[in-house]
């Protein structure tokens, strides 16, 4: 069983994917690291999703979300990053990835990814 770090994201068929459902997952131990200062940035990472044919499994994506505690990489960047490798992991029908970043000298900073395919 798997403890470290993985950018392996893992899959699952989803059990219902004749109708549009939506799942929530809300990670709010999110850290990465500044990559001007080196210092932790803590956050949550919200990420809200319809499922086409594959759902996200929670372990993968732990451990994938952990992986990002020894990257430096702005707010912007982790965000994207998320939601790209998740839409490339599940191809689901449309996702929103919300990093909502603690204060860091005296900002807050809250950054949207959004994926919906063109028609």
């Amino acid at each position: 069983m798997a403890t470290e770090p993985s950018k392996n994201l893992a899959v699952f068929a989803n059990p219902h994917p004749d109708r549009d459902y939506t799942i929530e997952f809300s990670c709010p131990e999110f850290t990465s690291i500044c990559p001007v200062t080196g210092q932790p940035d803590f956050g949550t990472i919200h990420i809200r999703y319809v499922p086409d044919q594959q759902c996200i499994e929670l372990k993968s994506l732990k451990l994938y979300l952990w992986s990002f505690r020894q990257e430096g990489a702005y707010y912007e960047a982790v965000t994207n990053t998320i939601l790209n490798d998740l839409v490339a992991a599940c191809a689901p029908r449309r996702m929103t990835v919300v990093g909502e970043f603690n204060v860091r000298g005296g900002i807050s900073a809250v950054v949207t990814a959004e994926f919906a395919p063109q028609p």
